[in-house]
């Protein structure tokens, strides 16, 4: 194992951890823009009509993203064992 090994496996994790991220991340994101925009512009300060929509924007992405998201962390573990000579 050398240096070069280990920098690019950790690039590659975290390129891994940034791809998982963003679809997630990207719709709590502009979801929560949406609803800041919706209570600037009624000014409704109530602080759960920031979390509800949020929460329900993150868990449905989960679920069309899900598949996805776990095929990468697979593709990556299995590429990572494989590398490190892990029988499979």
């Amino acid at each position: 194992m050398n240096p070069q090994f280990v920098i690019d496996t950790a690039r590659e994790g975290i390129i891994t951890i940034l791809l998982v991220a963003a679809p997630i991340l990207g719709t709590g994101l502009a979801v929560g823009l949406i609803v800041s925009i919706f209570q600037a512009t009624t000014q409704i300060q109530e602080p759960t009509l920031a979390f509800v929509p949020k929460i329900a924007a993150v868990l449905i992405s989960i679920y069309l993203f899900g598949n996805w998201i776990l095929r990468m962390v697979m593709n990556f573990t299995l590429n990572l064992w494989q590398n490190l000579g892990v029988p499979l």
